[in-house]
């Protein structure tokens, strides 16, 4: 992709898919109203039953319902938004103080950018979680990294890559993998975004890691995104 130089950063939309969020949501929110730079904030609300989006209104996001699927909402709210970058962001995140001015000097510094992500940080004192941190670290350098870590993209870039396809599992993968390709990117060290740990609690470290081995390698053997999402939702019904 022959990127040029893009213009400059103006405003930033703020990409968030939920489902049944209510007890997330609000704190996600609160911080990025306490941003100074200009944004928007899109929730795309795949058919919550709980307080989510009468939650989100409150607090001046816009709400979208669309059909459940994170690739599916991500990509509808994508297609409304107005900002200059997108910015996409789990409800179990918490956002740092000056994140978005984080994203808008880097790109201002760097115009060959098309995007990236934030350091993860994942919350809870396990010691799982400190390896995490250092593994997330290690396949970054290597151009690896999900929609966890807070991923941002030049919006006309995300037009020019077809956007985030709507398939069952594995979305944010696929999309990076092909923003790695399109353009340099970077990682935001500082400040870091914190992640929720909730996905790990009563599971083994090593059955995790297995699992993410075994997703990997059967997504590059082309088994369909569907196949896999129903490998791991057994597999997490299983631990239920």
């Amino acid at each position: 992709m022959d990127n040029g130089e893009f213009g400059l950063v103006g405003m930033i939309s703020v990409i968030i898919p939920t489902l049944n969020e209510a007890a997330n949501l609000p704190e996600l929110l609160a911080m990025l109203e306490r941003q100074s730079e200009a944004r928007e904030v899109i929730v795309a609300d795949g058919g919550s039953d709980d307080a989510t989006c009468s939650l989100a209104r409150g607090i001046g996001a816009k709400v979208i319902r669309v059909a459940r699927g994170r690739g599916t909402q991500i990509d509808a709210a994508a297609r409304l938004a107005r900002g200059d970058v997108l910015l996409f962001l789990h409800a179990d995140s918490r956002f740092p103080a000056g994140g978005l001015a984080a994203i808008r000097n880097r790109l201002a510094r760097r115009p060959e950018l098309i995007g990236g992500n934030f350091r993860l940080l994942f919350d809870g004192g396990a010691a799982f979680s400190r390896w995490l941190e250092g593994f997330y670290g290690w396949i970054r350098a290597r151009g690896v990294y999900y929609g966890d870590s807070g991923v941002f993209v030049r919006a006309e870039v995300y037009r020019q890559l077809g956007g985030i396809r709507p398939i069952a599992l594995m979305e944010d993968y696929d999309f990076v993998r092909r923003m790695e390709r399109a353009g340099p990117t970077c990682c935001i060290g500082d400040p870091p975004l914190v992640t929720s740990s909730r996905r790990f609690e009563g599971r083994q470290p090593v059955s995790i890691v297995w699992g993410w081995l075994k997703l990997h390698a059967l997504f590059h053997l082309g088994v369909s995104p569907g196949r896999l999402a129903r490998i791991y939702d057994s597999e997490r019904k299983g631990r239920g």
